[in-house]
């Protein structure tokens, strides 16, 4: 793993909040897609750390970056042992390019990667590969009842 690279990542605690300080409505979020996707990444995050509140398992999340540039926004380390990935994507549509830093990160981590996954702005739930998803974000609210 010497190909890793520690580096902060930093989110917003409330991204309603984060869009009133900086005079951004719907319409100018629409339009700054590099700043919508900042936003949802962070509203990502602490969606899942809200959730990972109702588990009795430890869950940790940190950010992968290797020495060649490739992130991965989010990984859950769930018992100090297995790894979930996830990528935000603000767009809709998804491709195989969506999922190299998450195959990377498979590859680095062995048999302790249990999925990547892509979070988009789409409909669809689909598979690209071993281990690997593309999930709208809508999902996060589903329940299994």
């Amino acid at each position: 793993m010497s190909r890793l690279v520690k580096a902060p990542k930093l989110h917003v605690t409330d991204t309603g909040l984060a869009g009133a300080l900086l005079g951004i409505d719907l319409d100018a979020l629409r339009a700054e897609r590099e700043l919508y996707g900042q936003l949802l990444e962070s509203f990502v995050y602490l969606e899942l750390r809200r959730q990972a509140n109702w588990e009795e398992a430890d869950f940790r999340i940190h950010h992968f970056r290797d020495k060649d540039g490739l992130e991965v926004d989010l990984v859950i380390e769930c018992g100090g042992r297995a790894l979930c990935a996830v990528e935000v994507k603000a767009g809709a549509t998804v491709s195989a390019s969506d999922f190299k830093a998450l195959k990377r990160l498979r590859d680095v981590t062995g048999t302790r990667f249990h999925r990547g996954i892509v979070i988009h702005d789409g409909e669809q739930t689909l598979s690209f590969g071993d281990r690997l998803f593309a999930v709208p974000y809508h999902e996060l609210w589903r329940t299994n009842g």
